[in-house]
């Protein structure tokens, strides 16, 4: 299974030069805990960082910094970590595991944003294939009752 398979195309993003205030009222509208920062030059849209609700509040606000002062590119992180869309699902939250990672952008081969992958997008699958074991189990137990009657 493919990230890009998975992944929500549906990605909220904001420039570097938008300001604290701007890229919370992002998040609340489009109803979102993080934005994707891009560089975008021409049609290509390059994921350079990403900025959370968590990152505005634990540094900025548990700190009394002054936000209208602060940019997106302040507060974004650092080194960006990314999946490729072809990369296999386990190998993303392999990444996602071993970077301390919630939200995860997707790109093309050419570094281009296809999309986000998010731990609550995974649980979703992932809860939907248990459900699925679940109702083999159930189908199995009922053909067994079936047959003992």
């Amino acid at each position: 299974m493919s990230v890009g398979k998975f992944c929500n195309r549906d990605v909220v993003i904001v420039e570097p030069t938008a300001t604290i205030v701007e890229a919370a009222r992002l998040m609340r509208h489009h109803h979102v805990g993080g934005l994707v920062v891009v560089d975008q030059q021409g049609s290509k849209v390059e994921p350079i960082g990403i900025v959370t609700d968590r990152d505005m509040v634990v540094s900025l606000i548990a700190e009394q910094i002054d936000i209208s002062l602060l940019t997106v590119s302040d507060l974004m992180s650092g080194e960006l970590i990314s999946a490729v869309e072809h990369d296999s699902l386990w190998d993303t939250m392999q990444r996602m595991v071993g970077g301390g990672i919630r939200r995860l952008p997707v790109v093309s081969d050419d570094g281009s944003l296809v999309g986000i992958i998010a731990v609550d997008d995974i649980l979703e699958l992932l809860a939907d294939e248990m459900g699925a074991l679940v109702r083999i189990i159930q189908s199995e137990q009922a053909k067994e009752r079936e047959l003992k009657v």
